[in-house]
C-alpha cells in the first residue's frame, strides 16, 4: 500500500503496477528460477529435511537469515539506487552480490537468473537503465536486475520487496514438493507459514544497515558445496 498523509486511508496500490509485481514474482518469469532449490536438495539428502514441519522450518530460516541479510537488503538498496539513476552504486551492489556468494553454484544462479532477466527487460522495453544493467562489468545479477524490473512498475518499494519474497518462496516450496517429496496441501500449508512472515522480514530488511548486510550462512554453504558433487539431483543449486 502507498502511505499517504496522516488520518487518510492508504490508498490501493495501482491495478497496471500490481498487476506486473505478480508477473515479476510469477514462477513463469522466464528466469529459470524453477531450476534452482538452494540447497534444499543438498539438505534432504544430507537428512536434515524429512517432511513439510523441517522444510517449513528451513525455508523460514533461509528466509530471516540469509534473504534478509543479503538479497532483500540489495533489492532495497539496488531499488532506490535506480530510480535516482545512481549507476555507480547499482556496480558497487551488483559487484557485492557476485563476491559474496559463498559457493561456485549459487553465483551461478544469481548470474543465470541476472542474465536472463536482463534479457527479458531489454526485450519488454529497451531504455538506458537497461542497457546499463547488461553492461555490468560484472554480470548482472538476480537481485540488482530485480530491483530494476521492479523500479520499473512505478510500485513503491516496500511491495517490490513483497513480489521479490513471493516469488522466492514460491519457487522454494514447488522444490520442497518434488524433493522431499510432498503433496500440494503440504506445500500449501508451508508456503502460508512462510506468508505470515515476509511481510516482517521486508520490513526487517528495509531497515538493515549498510554495515550490517552479510552473506554469511556456513550450513547452508557447506551443503551447496556438496550439492555440487552430489551424485544425483534434480536442481541445479
Amino acid at each position: 500500500m502507498i502511505r499517504t498523509r496522516r488520518g487518510r486511508a492508504p490508498a490501493a496500490l495501482p491495478a497496471p503496477a500490481l498487476l506486473k509485481l505478480m508477473w515479476l514474482a510469477s514462477p513463469a518469469l522466464p528466469v529459470g528460477g524453477f531450476s534452482y532449490s538452494e540447497g534444499l536438495e543438498a539438505a534432504v539428502e544430507a537428512g536434515l529435511v524429512t517432511d513439510a514441519g523441517t522444510a517449513a522450518g528451513w525455508l523460514t530460516d533461509q528466509l530471516h537469515l540469509a534473504l534478509v541479510r543479503s538479497d532483500l537488503a540489495v533489492v532495497g538498496k539496488a531499488f532506490a539506487a535506480w530510480r535516482r539513476a545512481d549507476l555507480a552504486a547499482v556496480a558497487e551492489l551488483n559487484t557485492w552480490v557476485a563476491v559474496s556468494r559463498e559457493t561456485h553454484e549459487m553465483r551461478l544462479q544469481a548470474e543465470q537468473m541476472g542474465r536472463s532477466l536482463a534479457a527479458w527487460l531489454t526485450q519488454q522495453a529497451s531504455d538506458a537503465k537497461a542497457t546499463a544493467l547488461a553492461a555490468l562489468p560484472t554480470a548482472p545479477t538476480w537481485p540488482v536486475a530485480f530491483a530494476l524490473a521492479a523500479e520499473r512498475t512505478g510500485a513503491p518499494v516496500r511491495e517490490a520487496l513483497l513480489s521479490f519474497a513471493f516469488g522466492w518462496a514460491e519457487n522454494m516450496v514447488q522444490a520442497a514438493l518434488k524433493v522431499v517429496p510432498l503433496g500440494q496441501s503440504a506445500g500449501q500449508r508451508m508456503l502460508s507459514v512462510l506468508l505470515d512472515d515476509i511481510p516482517g522480514a521486508v520490513d526487517a530488511s528495509l531497515a538493515l544497515p549498510t554495515a550490517a548486510r552479510q552473506a554469511f550462512t556456513p550450513m547452508l554453504a557447506i551443503l551447496s558445496a556438496q550439492h555440487e558433487v552430489q551424485y544425483s539431483r534434480l536442481f541445479r543449486s
